[in-house]
């Protein structure tokens, strides 16, 4: 059973079809009619010159007659009167209809080279034509020439039967063709639905295999991305959920237990010092989470604003070594830092400060104690690019293309503390990619870390 698509889209292709088709008969009818009809009245006219001529080398008895039993075996009517409208010869009876004709004739001037007198073949029985009669240039009758209409009208008819059966004809191609088209079209338009609806159900293995190289492959083929991409990032969300799930509970159970533990009687005012310190610690780690959950849900929403102004590197470099300085000498690392005092990039500072506390602090959580951190800063006339290397644990080839992803950690064993929540690089790409530049990690296991963040110099120094 077909269903309400096909047959839409078949009636409303036939609809169109059979209009233009019958637009177009009716002109090729209605053409080809005139000219049969303008055929036989030419053909008419000529037969009555042709005798006229004839006539008028010879004007006798003899001559009429022989034109009478000429015509008295065609199809046709002639009639040769005089001038007054008086029958002198005729091919056939002359009926009344015939008779008003040639009162007719003969009351109106006649052009030498002859007429159509009656052209009214739908309404009247005959056509008939007028050639005059001139002998040495005095007028001496008429040839008037009978076609009867009922002769055209059946010739009209049978073209007007074939344009039937070729219509007839037509409309069935047209709608074999149109059941084949409505099929095609709609065939593939009905496995999109049915799969669209199997997303919507949420099914996560929607596989369209249309084999056509058109619109509407290119859509199954959207389609099946799409579907696929849903149902990643469906897991994603999942994974999402649970481990922002867990990054919140964590600092929240330390809080709410050393809290309980505080409020405990006969607890030492040294102890309510180290627990409010943790309190504190757990608190500023769970800012920072948030804050950074804010970042990224700006991120999705297309509103991460970056407010870039012409600012000097190097400065904002120092800031944030002076800032990280404590916990680099708590593991006892050195850090060494090489950048052009007099360059000066167009940056948001404090985005940039962000990216290079993140990296930086990356770095010191994966290097060994007592180990270098370096960071260079060159520049070219189109880029500045700042590398930073550590000297630490390293990190596995196969986990390097998902460190910018959410929440992802390569040990998954790892603490918070010694981990991080597996935010930071994400909000770090963005920061730089809205700035139009870009940043890479290399690593080697064992051997340490680097991570390359390349900048546009802006226009004023292009």
């Amino acid at each position: 059973m077909m269903n309400k698509l096909s047959i839409k889209v078949g009636l409303l292709f036939f609809i169109f079809i059979v209009l233009v088709e019958l637009l177009l008969f009716f002109i090729l009818y209605t053409n080809l009619a005139n000219n049969q009809v303008d055929e036989v009245m030419d053909n008419l006219l000529a037969r009555g010159n042709t005798h006229r001529d004839v006539l008028e080398d010879h004007y006798n008895k003899s001559t009429m007659e022989h034109v009478g039993i000429m015509e008295s075996a065609s199809d046709f009517v002639v009639v040769i009167t005089d001038t007054n409208g008086n029958v002198i010869v005729n091919s056939n009876p002359v009926e009344p209809e015939i008779k008003q004709v040639i009162q007719s004739a003969v009351q109106q001037p006649i052009s030498s080279d002859g007429e159509i007198i009656e052209e009214k073949w739908k309404t009247k029985k005959y056509i008939a034509s007028d050639s005059l009669i001139k002998v040495d240039g005095e007028i001496k009758g008429h040839v008037l020439m009978f076609a009867e209409t009922n002769k055209v009208k059946n010739m009209l008819l049978q073209l007007g039967n074939q344009f039937k059966i070729i219509g007839i004809l037509t409309i069935i191609l047209t709608i074999i063709t149109i059941l084949i088209l409505s099929k095609f079209i709609t065939s593939p338009l009905i496995k999109i639905k049915e799969a669209t609806e199997q997303i919507y159900k949420g099914n996560k293995q929607i596989k369209l295999n249309l084999k056509r190289n058109d619109e509407l492959g290119s859509l199954a083929k959207t389609i099946t991305r799409i579907s696929h991409d849903l149902d990643q990032l469906k897991t994603e969300r999942s994974e999402f959920l649970t481990n922002i799930s867990h990054e919140l509970r964590t600092p929240l159970t330390y809080i709410k237990g050393y809290a309980d533990i505080i409020n405990r009687p006969n607890i030492k005012i040294e102890d309510t010092k180290n627990y409010s310190s943790i309190i504190k610690d757990e608190a500023e780690q769970l800012s920072i989470l948030i804050k950074n959950l804010f970042d990224l849900a700006k991120v999705d929403q297309n509103k991460f604003a970056i407010n870039q102004e012409w600012t000097p590197l190097c400065e904002v470099i120092q800031s944030v070594i002076n800032r990280l300085r404590p916990a680099f000498n708590d593991k006892n690392l050195t850090i060494e830092e090489h950048c052009p005092k007099s360059l000066v990039a167009f940056i948001d500072p404090p985005r940039i400060q962000q990216v290079l506390i993140n990296i930086l602090d990356n770095a010191k959580k994966h290097s060994f104690e007592g180990g270098k951190i370096t960071l260079n800063v060159s520049d070219t006339s189109n880029e500045i690019e700042i590398l930073i290397t550590d000297e630490g644990e390293g990190i596995p080839e196969e986990e390097i293309p998902y460190l910018f992803n959410r929440l992802y950690r390569i040990d998954k064993s790892r603490s918070r503390l010694s981990g991080g929540s597996g935010i930071g690089l994400t909000i770090a790409k963005e920061i730089v990619e809205s700035h139009g530049g870009s940043i890479k990690i290399v690593s080697e296991l064992g051997k340490g870390t680097s991570v390359k963040v390349n900048l546009p110099r802006g226009e004023k120094y292009v």
